[in-house]
C-alpha cells in the first residue's frame, strides 16, 4: 500500500489514509473476534493511524485495539479523544472537560492502550461550561509530563481554533467533512495554512439521488466504488487531509484502503468539486 505521508505536529509521520475504530463491536463473542481481525488486517495493509475515543464503549474500544495490536509495530499511532462522559440524559453522554476529568480519562487510556504516552490526544469537543484555558491547560500539563505527545481538537470553528492556538500548539483537527458535506471548509483552509492535520470524520457521506448518480458515474468510469471515489477525492482535496474511514468488515476495509491508489484526473476532480453546489 503506497500512500502519501504526513507529519502530524511536524514530526509524527503517518500514512494519510487511516482507520476509524468507532464501528468495531467490542462485546464478547463472534463480533468481537471479527473486530480483532479487522484491526489486525488494517495494520497488515499498512495503516499507521488508528482513531479511537474514550466515548467509544467508554474505554472498551481502546482495550479492543490493545488486545488486537499490542505489542504495537513500529510507526503505528493510535490516537484517542477525551472530554465526553456518561450521563443520565437521553443521549447517554455529556460534554465534560473539567481538568480532573480529562486527566482521569487520559490515565485510563494509557492503561487500556498499554502505552506510556499517547502520541496524539484530541479534545472530543470544547466544553462551553469550562474555560478553554482550563481545558487546554490540563492537556498541556499532561504533555509536559510526557503522557501526551501532541494535542488536537475536534468539531471546532475557525475562531475556536484560533483561540486554542493562543494557548497550545494544535497538531490536528477532527471535524465532519466529506465530498458532499463541506460545512467546515473554512476550518480546512485554516489547517492547511498552518500545516495542521485535518482528520475528517464521516468521510463517506450519504448523498441525494442526483449527486449519487454523478459519483456513481465517475466511479464506473474508474472501475471503482462510490466510496473509493469519495475517499480518493479527499486525498486529492488537500495535503493535510487524513481520512479515517471506519468499518467492521474486512472486505469493506480492503475496499476503502484501495482508494489510496485511485487516480482522479483533472476532469473527474472538476466534476466532483461541483457536486457540493448540487447538494445544497
Amino acid at each position: 500500500m503506497t500512500v502519501d505521508m504526513f507529519r502530524i505536529g511536524g514530526d509524527l509521520g503517518v500514512r494519510r489514509l487511516g482507520f476509524g475504530a468507532m464501528r468495531l463491536p467490542s462485546e464478547p463473542g463472534p463480533a468481537r473476534e471479527g473486530s480483532l481481525a479487522v484491526a489486525r488486517r488494517a495494520v497488515e495493509l499498512g495503516v499507521t493511524l488508528i482513531d479511537t475515543a474514550h466515548m467509544y464503549g467508554w474505554g472498551a474500544n481502546e482495550e479492543l485495539l490493545a488486545e488486537a495490536l499490542y505489542p504495537y509495530v513500529d510507526g503505528l499511532t493510535i490516537t484517542t479523544k477525551v472530554g465526553v462522559a456518561r450521563s443520565a440524559s437521553p443521549a447517554g453522554w455529556k460534554l465534560d472537560a473539567r481538568p480532573d476529568v480529562l486527566r482521569g480519562q487520559v490515565e485510563h487510556a494509557l492503561r487500556r492502550l498499554r502505552v506510556e504516552r499517547i502520541e496524539l490526544l484530541q479534545l472530543h469537543r470544547i466544553d462551553p461550561a469550562v474555560p478553554l484555558a482550563d481545558q487546554l491547560g490540563a492537556l498541556r500539563e499532561l504533555r509536559t509530563e510526557g503522557k501526551v505527545g501532541r494535542i488536537g481538537l475536534s468539531e471546532v470553528t475557525v475562531t475556536e481554533l484560533d483561540r486554542a492556538r493562543e494557548i497550545v500548539d494544535v497538531a490536528s483537527v477532527q471535524n465532519r467533512y466529506s465530498l458532499l458535506d463541506r460545512e467546515h471548509e473554512p476550518v480546512l483552509a485554516a489547517c492547511e495554512a498552518a500545516g495542521i492535520a485535518f482528520l475528517p470524520w464521516r468521510p463517506v457521506a450519504t448523498a441525494a439521488s442526483d449527486t449519487s448518480a454523478e459519483i456513481a458515474a465517475v466511479a464506473a468510469e474508474l472501475n471503482a466504488t462510490p466510496a473509493q471515489v469519495s475517499l480518493a477525492w479527499l486525498l486529492h482535496r488537500s495535503p493535510v487531509i487524513l481520512p479515517i474511514p471506519g468499518t467492521s468488515r474486512i472486505g469493506h476495509l480492503e475496499e476503502n484502503l484501495a482508494a489510496a491508489h485511485l487516480h482522479l484526473d483533472p476532469a473527474g476532480l472538476d466534476r466532483l468539486d461541483r457536486l457540493d453546489r448540487l447538494a445544497e
